[in-house]
């Protein structure tokens, strides 16, 4: 699933236009680099959205339709 669509999906932001805009600004990093908001989300990613206050997302599962997919660190 696409980043921006995953994020969506999550409900970690809340339209995919702004996940978008988000990611083409350079403010989600996928594994430590950065990423554009068609990368494919894979289980056993780290997204990091660097916002107001940063959040850190291990992704469990590629699908957030399946249950939540994702557990939050800080």
């Amino acid at each position: 699933m696409r980043l921006d669509k995953w994020l969506k999906a999550t409900g970690l932001i809340k339209r995919r236009t702004i996940a978008k805009q988000i990611c083409d600004s350079g403010f989600v990093l996928v594994n430590g680099k950065v990423a554009k908001p068609d990368y494919s989300v894979k289980a056993g990613d780290k997204i990091e959205i660097a916002l107001p206050k940063p959040i850190v997302v291990v992704v469990e599962d590629e699908s957030p339709k399946r249950g939540m997919g994702y557990k939050i660190t800080t």
